[in-house]
């Protein structure tokens, strides 16, 4: 049995012996915060967990707290405590560990406090909004001792790991390039009046770290991601996966160069961040070059070595060797091309569970077990924040991860974090 079964196999099994927690039949007592759309997948892969119980969800906009008791009550879970405000949430000492699923400003402060409260933690990516947020959450986490995964479910995936093994082992030979691929049928959002906060809605928890804007629609759920103030664009909604994806299989961490080119292109709206984006990462491993590229599209498009279109979308990654390439989908999946003849090698289609083994890291306290702890993470979000610099910027950033700056580019380095909102500031000292 490989490692990452036996991890998964652990966590169905817990009953068969003690934990951290005490008897064998104890609960682990969790929080959802943010009861948005992909917190309707928390909901449903905790209330799978054995021994889990979703105690509290929490959400600054009472429809999505009256949404997310519905899908517990459906699937004949007890009607958890409500909260707007997260910080109220953790005074709660009988909760054990929070999931965040709410808008990427939020996502390291959260953790943080969530850290600071003695609280473990799930946090969607990309797990920090910038550069400096990139090393405060890890650092809480080590502060603290907290076991705090990144939402980056395909690093639990069977398949991709047996991919990405094979590579290791030789499979493709030398791998020069590897490249991620976010293609996604994203329409326009059109344009949003200005107009007074809906009934229900607490926009001053909403908006938190980040600048007060007058309400609009396509600032508040979802599109949120498009504002530069909120969210990270489309390399830091789906691409992220795909660039943790890329750097895993490299075997790389941070770059030395990167450079990002693209726009808002075809639709007249209200949208800030680019949706075509083309970016290039230059790594150092041991004296040799790796390339990394990722490219997202927002519209008509083909598949791509391998990676196929399903259902408009084409998203994964494809690595190029001295003896062949290797596809991974997002769907948890990977085939071999080898040789000159592109003659069929391996492939496996195989997913995991990823709050599975989280939550066998919470039980047994071993970090090392986490398949995408939050320091593997965040490196991975630092490729989306470089890239979105160099792209408002206007230039390549040669980057240098002993000083953690760019180096030569004052303005860069100014973008590695921002004005707080107060009281919602990540502090400097965790």
């Amino acid at each position: 049995m490989d490692r990452r079964n036996f991890l998964i196999s652990s966590a169905a099994a817990l009953g068969a012996g003690a934990s951290v927690f005490g008897a064998a039949s104890d609960t682990v007592r969790v929080a959802v915060v943010g009861i948005g759309g992909r917190a309707r997948d928390h909901i449903a892969e905790l209330m799978r967990q054995p021994n889990v119980e979703i105690v509290a969800i929490c959400d600054p906009d009472d429809s999505h707290l009256e949404r997310g008791q519905k899908q517990i009550a459906a699937a004949g879970g007890k009607a958890p405590q409500n909260y707007r405000d997260v910080r109220k949430l953790l005074e709660d000492k009988s909760i054990d560990a929070i999931t965040i699923a709410a808008p990427n400003h939020w996502h390291t402060l959260m953790t943080v406090w969530a850290c600071q409260a003695g609280k473990d933690v799930y946090v969607e990516k990309p797990c920090s909004y910038n550069m400096f947020e990139a090393r405060q959450i890890v650092a809480a986490a080590r502060k603290y001792n907290r076991m705090v995964q990144q939402g980056s479910q395909i690093r639990s995936s069977v398949a991709v790991e047996e991919g990405i093994q094979k590579m290791n082992e030789g499979l493709i030979g030398d791998i020069y390039l590897a490249r991620g691929l976010c293609f996604k049928w994203r329409n326009t959002i059109g344009h949003t009046p200005e107009e007074p906060v809906p009934a229900g809605v607490d926009y001053d928890l909403w908006t938190g770290p980040s600048p007060m804007h007058p309400f609009t629609r396509n600032r508040f759920h979802y599109n949120w991601h498009w504002f530069w103030d909120t969210g990270n664009g489309e390399i830091g909604n789906q691409a992220i996966h795909e660039l943790d994806i890329a750097r895993w299989g490299l075997g790389v961490r941070y770059p030395v160069k990167v450079s990002a080119v693209g726009g808002h292109f075809m639709f007249d709206d209200d949208q800030e961040t680019p949706n075509v984006l083309n970016c290039a990462y230059e790594f150092e491993v041991n004296g040799k070059r790796r390339m990394m590229e990722c490219e997202v599209r927002h519209w008509i498009t083909n598949g791509e070595a391998g990676v196929e279109d399903r259902g408009h979308n084409s998203v994964g990654n494809v690595f190029y060797g001295s003896k062949g390439y290797l596809a991974v989908d997002s769907y948890s999946s990977y085939k071999s091309w080898l040789g000159r003849e592109q003659a069929p090698g391996p492939s496996r289609h195989e997913g995991g569970d990823h709050f599975a083994n989280w939550l066998d890291a919470v039980r047994t306290r071993k970090r090392e077990t986490l398949h995408c702890e939050v320091e593997e993470g965040a490196i991975s979000t630092t490729l989306v924040h470089l890239a979105n610099i160099s792209y408002r910027l206007g230039r390549t950033l040669h980057f240098d991860a002993t000083t953690y700056c760019v180096m030569g580019d004052d303005e860069a380095n100014r973008m590695f974090t921002r004005d707080y909102r107060k009281p919602f500031v990540v502090p400097e000292k965790v």
